[in-house]
């Protein structure tokens, strides 16, 4: 194993980190606005991507301008979803009922998937597909980097969304302490509808972003979201700074281990992260505290 071999493999970490911050803080948000465990977000992402790659094939667009489509299609669909099912769950058991819901929707999405476009592996072909660039020595390939670069643009979108805006603000008062909230004037449901809408939002960017790198299937959602719950177990539920820096971390540790190990196991440290977190924190480590400031 060569430095130079170790240094492609951090790399690649840091940007595939990049990707799943932006999914998991999408996760985390649902469960800290209304504690709901969205089993379905990973659905979603596989249902952008997609749509990303239905338009490049009819149309041939590129799948980054199908954003301008999904973002706000699935950030509706957030809305409602919220509305119309989330919001009928009992309060005192909406985080153990909107496990089965979702798990449910999960299904239909990846049935209805199967249904359209079949069971057959789907990738998008572009012209720059295959192009790398060389960064310190390692070979990176651009769509990565394209990857990577909207997940982060949308975390510091989301991030100046929730700090300097009136609505970053009550939707943070609504996920500190909703009571209160509500006491100061702060429409909490309909905050909570935006919030899931947002939560949303992000699996469109990210849909978009992964249909760029990877070839998707109906099933590919298992593959996400078992890493992406550890992620936000990890940060601490409810914490968008903890989980993005969790998927970092996870991100390029996973990328080390690819070396050694291959990917089959390398994703394990997912696994071993979060019976460790839950044995020794289990609020998270950038849970309580950290989530509260934010």
């Amino acid at each position: 194993m060569t430095g130079s071999l170790l240094f492609q493999s951090l790399v690649l970490g840091i940007l595939l980190g990049g990707l799943y911050a932006l999914l998991a803080a999408g996760l985390t948000l649902y469960f800290g606005v209304m504690r709901v465990v969205m089993i379905a977000h990973a659905a979603f992402l596989v249902l952008a991507a997609y749509l990303a790659w239905d338009v490049h094939q009819r149309f041939g667009i590129d799948p980054l301008l199908s954003l301008v489509v999904t973002v706000p299609l699935f950030f509706l669909a957030g809305v409602g979803f919220q509305r119309l099912l989330i919001a009928r769950l009992r309060p005192a058991t909406v985080t153990m009922m909107s496990v089965l819901l979702t798990f449910a929707v999960a299904l239909t999405i990846e049935g209805m998937l199967g249904f359209v476009y079949s069971g057959t592996q789907r990738r998008v072909q572009l012209s720059y597909s295959a192009a790398s660039i060389e960064v310190f020595g390692a070979q990176v390939a651009v769509v990565k980097l394209i990857a990577f670069g909207l997940a982060a643009l949308s975390l510091l979108a989301l991030y100046l969304l929730l700090t300097r805006s009136r609505f970053g603000q009550a939707l943070r008062a609504t996920i500190q302490h909703p009571q209160a909230a509500r006491l100061i004037g702060i429409d909490t449901d309909r905050v909570a509808g935006y919030g899931f809408g947002l939560g949303l939002a992000t699996a469109a960017v990210g849909g978009a972003a992964l249909s760029l790198d990877s070839t998707i299937y109906p099933s590919l959602h298992w593959h996400w979201i078992g890493p992406l719950m550890a992620i936000i177990v990890v940060g601490g539920l409810g914490s968008i700074p903890g989980a993005a820096i969790a998927a970092m971390v996870l991100g390029i540790v996973q990328s080390l281990l690819q070396l050694p190990l291959g990917t089959t196991w390398a994703q394990t440290v997912f696994y071993l992260a979060l019976f460790a977190t839950l044995l020794v924190r289990p609020q998270g480590f950038f849970g309580g505290r950290l989530a509260q400031r934010f």
